[in-house]
């Protein structure tokens, strides 16, 4: 089997560099209020809104989604991320 197949079946999910964990750390943190535009996060935070984590208003606040908080749980507090609904049963 080639190393690219081996790595795809390990890394199902996208790499967050540390700044990255610590932005979507600082969003969770920030709550229902989201985190303005203009700060020095924002490419991290701009990045994970491709990946599906971050959501941005249309007042250029940046939201956390539900991804972006089972990603939070998994990676930065480092449990577990509950299955959805029908996933994995």
């Amino acid at each position: 089997m080639k190393k690219e197949g081996i790595l795809s079946k390990v890394w199902k999910e996208p790499y967050l560099e540390t700044c990255c964990r610590s932005a979507l750390h600082r969003l969770c943190l920030s709550g229902a209020l989201g985190r303005p535009e203009g700060l020095q996060d924002d490419p991290c935070l701009k990045r994970m809104q491709g990946m599906g984590f971050v959501t941005r208003s249309a007042q250029g606040r940046f939201y956390i989604t539900e991804e972006g908080q089972a990603r939070h749980t998994q990676e930065v507090l480092k449990r577990k991320a509950p299955l959805k609904p029908g996933v994995g049963s």
